[in-house]
């Protein structure tokens, strides 16, 4: 079934994978929250969300990794869900349907994603604003991925600037399976602060970005490895592929990022990661023409 056979009524977005391709720890606030200065681009690999009208609010779950989650109230989807709705006066409710297409606790902001796209559906489905303020107020991660574009990231993660112009390229993703919590990365970290990148305004082409951005890394990469080894195994195996430009870890992991050249590069390369219980995708970056053509409604095969 395709979206246009979908019952009246569904509204359909995107959660597409947030990647660090920097990540530098730049200071810690007095209240214990890092500070940081973050690369930020989208991937294609993306959960789905679809959302109707209802008169309470509530949540399904399926895909790949539908199972791990639970539909209650700590998901953050219904938690987004919630915050808009207490924002906003109060609206009746809806139902949503969540693919869960991305692995879960992965460093990808996968639970962030979803909650941003939560709220962009509920602003067309009840006719609201999202008030300034309210998605970091959600998580970290959720401001950025409220509109997944390329960024700057400072702050905790609230303050967003311009990044430099991402020239064509691909990208593979390869987690070895692992959930690894945020809080205990952060936890193992024993290196001192960095100062932030210095960055152009753009690169002419995928090689020269992968080797300036090969200057600058994820300061959680370190402490993940000590934490779940088989990070260090996903990263040997990105870079030993022929056309890799440039392998690390993204966010607090456990998955990994490679650039290559193009998407067309990055698909094949991924069938080179792939191992037994580990999840890859490899393809291209995040598009407003890439969503444009991605979508399959509820119930759809």
């Amino acid at each position: 079934m395709s979206a246009s056979d979908a019952p009246a009524g569904w509204l359909h977005d995107h959660a597409p994978a947030k990647i660090n391709l920097t990540l530098l720890v730049t200071g810690r606030r007095a209240d214990g929250y890092h500070l940081l200065d973050s690369f930020v681009v989208f991937a294609g690999a993306h959960d789905r969300l679809s959302a109707i009208p209802a008169d309470r609010l509530s949540l399904d779950i399926t895909g790949p990794f539908g199972s791990v989650l639970q539909p209650d109230t700590d998901n953050l989807v219904l938690s987004a869900a919630r915050a808009l709705a207490a924002a906003s006066g109060g609206r009746a409710g809806a139902h949503f349907w969540l693919e869960k297409n991305l692995p879960v606790a992965s460093g990808i902001g996968g639970g962030s994603s979803d909650a941003a796209a939560a709220l962009r559906l509920l602003e067309r489905l009840w006719d609201v604003a999202i008030p300034d303020g309210l998605a970091a107020t959600l998580g970290a991660d959720v401001p950025v991925c409220l509109d997944p574009a390329p960024r700057r990231m400072s702050g905790i993660g609230e303050v967003l600037t311009p990044a430099p112009r991402i020239p064509p390229c691909g990208i593979v993703l390869v987690n070895p399976g692992i959930a690894l919590a945020t809080n205990a990365v952060f936890a193992a970290r024993s290196a001192g602060f960095s100062s932030p990148a210095i960055l152009p305004e753009g690169w002419p082409d995928a090689t020269t970005m992968a080797a300036d951005l090969a200057r600058w890394g994820n300061d959680l990469e370190a402490p993940a490895i000590q934490l779940c080894p088989a990070i260090g195994e996903v990263l040997e195996v990105l870079r030993s592929i022929a056309g890799c430009r440039l392998a690390r870890m993204s966010g607090s992991g456990a998955t990994c990022f490679a650039l290559f050249d193009s998407p067309m590069l990055a698909e094949a390369a991924s069938s080179h990661a792939t191992r037994p219980g580990w999840w890859c995708w490899g393809g291209p970056l995040w598009s407003t023409g890439l969503a444009a053509g991605l979508y399959a409604a509820p119930g759809a095969t």
